[in-house]
């Protein structure tokens, strides 16, 4: 069945000054009521091509295109003030990061009415109702109650939705929705992604996807584009793209995908206990009143317990909010206020204090998410590295330290003049890399890595999960991996333990957990994760 196309786009390029095009000389369509999706990695262009179609990108950036249509009418002949008009009415952009595409002093009720006041003519009343319509319709629960909040005050998922509720209060034809789903855990993911075909069905709306999850845009997209540096390396339905991909690069990105079957038939050799943690509780008092008195407590880590053996790896998974994090920060003792008993090495942690304390510190270190905010932005690679060296051991020396850092950026796989380098000169990818080099430097027994690949690209991903695999086997090092990424799980670990609302529901081998579970809501987890619609040869 032919459908007229809602956005056609031939021969763009974008430039940033006299460099090479980011975006060099790609064409493609967007069909009236289909889901066409590009994938890539970061860097491939993507996120500037939907920017450049609505001319969103800073002053210095050059876009020539032949033709860059929107239901017939040329976008490049058009006007700044003509184009104002089109932006959230006719074109919408969800973007990737809702806390910071949201403004902080405007509550989420005059963020969507800001949309209907500038493009209809509306009395107060008919905009608050249409503001609390909107929101019923993203299924924020209680819309009364939540249009007077503001963004901080709701959680990723429900952020994520007031900013599909402003993109749909202009009714547009063309929903653009850059990496909606990347930072969320895969029961809010499936529901957030749910809910934009389910409006789609309703509305007939056109929803361009700009995601580098292809298990997720198997799910959704009727049509694919693949990018790559730039370029549009393949196109096609979504079956033909999965099913027979032509091009290289589009091969290599169904290859670096995480399979939940790769933990079948692995065999697990007993070791020695590094780690027992028992009744393990972080609770955080809630206080009301004048004199703020505590009138109860938000139970974040409920009587936890478990071992990690050495040079193995337990994965903790479980929705954002569940207490996974925080479990792994208090047991750095970076959230002080826990109980507990923590024995590591038949040692227990819990009653260290002072010099013994800090001097134990250094057996357990953390990779943090996200890898940019972490590290100082004004301190060189090698600052960053070393840090860990002359605060635990100040008797070290400065060239002894010096060929320290040296060897740790070669072991994962960055070149030595890196450490005369900043973080911002990095990918995500190699900023992930110097992080684990920093957590390497102090020589730990146990590496807490929280959300360590979630916002990677699939093959990054595959790099960083190899390179942790490969250390593991070097250094017999223990991990702690916090995820809510199943397939990631799958790759890497050993054992799983399920968390849900401060609680461990399921422990076990990886293949148990992944492949029969017996808790409900271990079921829900799974039943949630984006798989292949078609089989691919791997």
């Amino acid at each position: 069945m032919n459908r007229s196309p809602v956005l056609e786009v031939k021969n763009l390029t974008v430039k940033f000054g006299v460099d090479n095009p980011v975006v060099d000389a790609i064409g493609f369509e967007v069909h009236a009521g289909e889901t066409f999706a590009i994938v890539g990695e970061s860097g491939s262009g993507k996120s500037i091509t939907a920017l450049s179609i609505l001319r969103l990108l800073p002053v210095n950036a050059s876009v020539v295109a032949d033709e860059i249509k929107l239901n017939g009418v040329d976008l490049l002949r058009k006007a700044e003030y003509e184009l104002c008009k089109i932006r959230g009415r006719r074109v919408a952009l969800i973007f990737q990061d809702p806390m910071s595409s949201l403004n902080p002093v405007m509550t989420v009720g005059e963020q969507i009415a800001e949309v209907l006041k500038l493009h209809f003519s509306m009395t107060r009343q008919v905009i608050r109702q249409r503001v609390i319509e909107l929101m019923k319709r993203v299924e924020i629960p209680e819309p009364e109650k939540r249009v007077g909040e503001y963004p901080h005050q709701l959680s990723g998922g429900q952020r994520q939705r007031v900013m599909i509720a402003i993109a749909l209060a202009g009714e547009p034809d063309l929903l653009i929705a850059d990496e909606p789903t990347t930072a969320l855990d895969v029961t809010i993911q499936a529901q957030i992604l749910a809910l934009l075909k389910a409006i789609q069905q309703k509305t007939g709306m056109s929803l361009w996807l700009i995601s580098h999850d292809l298990a997720l845009v198997s799910t959704m997209a009727d049509r694919i584009a693949v990018m790559q540096k730039g370029k549009i390396v393949e196109t096609g339905l979504s079956a033909s793209i999965f099913q027979n991909p032509t091009h290289p690069y589009t091969r290599k990105l169904l290859n670096a995908l995480p399979s939940m079957e790769s933990c079948l038939g692995h065999q697990r050799k007993q070791k020695s206990s590094l780690l027992k943690i028992d009744d393990f509780k972080v609770y955080y008092p809630i206080r009301k009143g004048i004199f703020k008195r505590v009138v109860g407590h938000v139970r974040a880590v409920d009587g936890v317990g478990f071992e990690i053996e050495r040079g193995k790896t337990l994965a903790l998974v479980g929705e954002s909010g569940c207490g996974k994090t925080t479990l792994g920060k208090a047991l750095l003792n970076l959230i002080p206020a826990y109980s507990g008993q923590v024995i590591m090495d038949g040692m227990a942690l819990h009653k260290l204090t002072g010099e013994t304390l800090r001097r134990k510190r250094a057996d357990i270190q953390i990779v943090f998410q996200d890898p940019f905010s972490s590290m100082n932005p004004r301190m060189l690679v090698s600052e960053i590295i070393d840090e860990g060296i002359r605060a635990l051991y100040p008797e070290v020396g400065t060239v002894e330290r010096q060929a320290r850092v040296v060897e740790l950026l070669e072991r994962v796989d960055l070149p030595p003049d890196s450490a005369h380098r900043y973080p911002h000169e990095f990918s995500g990818g190699q900023r992930q890399r110097i992080c684990i080099a920093r957590a390497l430097a102090v020589q730990p027994k146990m590496i807490v890595c929280d959300e360590p690949t979630s916002a990677l690209d699939v093959s990054v991903q595959s790099q960083i999960i190899e390179l942790l695999k490969d250390l593991q086997k070097e250094q017999g090092v223990s991990y702690l991996f916090i995820t809510h990424d199943l397939g990631v799980v799958a790759e890497i670990a050993d054992e799983v333990a399920v968390m849900y609302r401060g609680k461990i529901v399921e422990h076990g081998t990886v293949d148990q957990v992944l492949h029969h579970p017996k808790n409900a809501y271990t079921r829900d987890l799974l039943a949630a994760v984006p798989r292949l619609q078609t089989s691919v040869l791997r």
